[in-house]
């Protein structure tokens, strides 16, 4: 656990852990699909699942981008699907970029874009929401198509990431009280 001026952080570690932890958890039972599965879509979500999980990640490499200007040591191509393990290694690093940010964020700090993207300001801590929204968001969309090919999707649940992290504890039955 790291503590800062501030106190605590390990409910930040947690959320961006999980995060990138659901999306890892995703990418790996995707690995497994053929092209056609790949390329299937659903009415409202954002794309087939090849598409959709691009944009996952590739949003996560932009949020830290617009912040810091830092790329992947291999940054993704815009209109190619990458291998998975290219996606894997983006959002291990986006995970870990995201939550050094949201560590930084205060109350007062700013992202100001600048070309070529649009000008805009807006709050770190807004960024943030973003990142976690959208990240499960489509996650979400893709589980959706996932058991709409007959499939179970992976549990990217908060109570599976604490069991497969080691924090859930299971005891037995309290005794009856005579």
């Amino acid at each position: 656990m790291r503590e800062t001026e501030t106190g605590d952080t390990s409910v930040l570690t947690t959320l961006f852990g999980h995060n990138a932890w659901a999306t890892l958890k995703l990418l790996d039972f995707c690995a497994g699909l053929n092209d056609a599965q790949l390329d299937a879509t659903a009415i409202g979500g954002f794309g087939s699942i090849r598409d959709t999980l691009q944009h996952i990640v590739g949003a996560e490499v932009s949020y830290v981008e617009r912040v810091n200007g830092k790329l992947p040591a291999k940054p993704l191509a815009p209109n190619q699907f990458p291998p998975f393990e290219v996606l894997k290694d983006a959002v291990r690093w986006a995970g870990d970029e995201l939550l050094q940010l949201a560590l930084s964020a205060r109350n007062d700090t700013s992202v100001r874009q600048r070309p070529p993207r649009q000008r805009i300001e807006y709050k770190l801590a807004s960024l943030m929401v973003q990142a976690l929204s959208h990240s499960t968001e489509h996650r979400t969309q893709i589980s959706a198509i996932i058991t709409q090919l007959g499939m179970e999707p992976p549990d990217m649940s908060g109570w599976q990431y604490m069991e497969e992290i080691g924090e859930l504890q299971e005891f037995g039955e309290e005794p009856e009280r005579t």
